[in-house]
């Protein structure tokens, strides 16, 4: 049950970030980073996005956080998933401001409630996520405004390497905090409360005992 609510949250997540994408009003923070250096490399948004996320893998794993199997997944599943939504064309781009702003922000609460779904599963934070959690514990800012930090430093850099920035990239910069911080407490859910297993401890349970 444990490990289909984080299937089901990461998928969730990767329609999400295809949303904002259709919504035609600029992408979502880390796609525009993700794009920039897609421009650059000429490897796909899914692609750039599984690499990017073993990078801050590797800086959370450094900040004390626990790896589990769902940063794992989080890092391979996420773009592979984005890039069927995409390819399958699921998701139909938007026409004008009005479709795309609500297109947007239902976007922003898919990611969210994906977010739930997958971190409650307690197999291990994703890596932009276990990043948000570092951020938290160690200034004491609301989640929110860890998340809303986070995604404007990323919009920076993706707009240096030439990613597409617009009104709904800013839009989701700092909405998305928002959602995030409005569906935890809806669902009544504190992130760094949560006790995620280690990908060791999960390997254990399934029988696989160091001897």
């Amino acid at each position: 049950m444990r490990f289909s609510g984080l299937i089901f949250g990461l998928f969730l997540f990767s329609l999400g970030i295809a949303m904002t994408m259709k919504a035609n009003l600029g992408f979502a923070p880390w796609d525009v980073f993700h794009q920039g250096i897609s421009n650059k490399i000429g490897l796909s948004i899914g692609n750039v996005s599984i690499l990017i996320g073993l990078f801050i893998c590797l800086g959370v794993a450094l900040a004390g956080e626990k790896l589990g199997m769902g940063t794992i997944l989080n890092m391979l599943l996420i773009g592979f998933f984005l890039d069927r939504v995409l390819e399958l064309g699921l998701i139909p781009p938007m026409d004008g401001f009005l479709y795309g702003l609500l297109m947007m922000t239902a976007g922003l609460f898919v990611i969210s409630l994906g977010t739930y779904f997958y971190m409650g599963s307690g197999f291990g934070a994703g890596p932009r996520d276990g990043l948000m959690v570092v951020l938290e514990r160690k200034t004491g800012l609301p989640v929110g405004l860890c998340r809303a930090i986070i995604e404007s430093l990323a919009v920076f850099l993706g707009w240096l390497m030439g990613g597409p920035v617009g009104l709904g990239t800013v839009i989701a910069a700092f909405g998305i905090g928002l959602c995030v911080q409005v569906t935890f407490s809806l669902l009544k859910f504190q992130a760094t409360e949560i006790r995620h297993e280690t990908f060791r401890e999960t390997l254990e349970k399934l029988g696989f005992k160091k001897k």
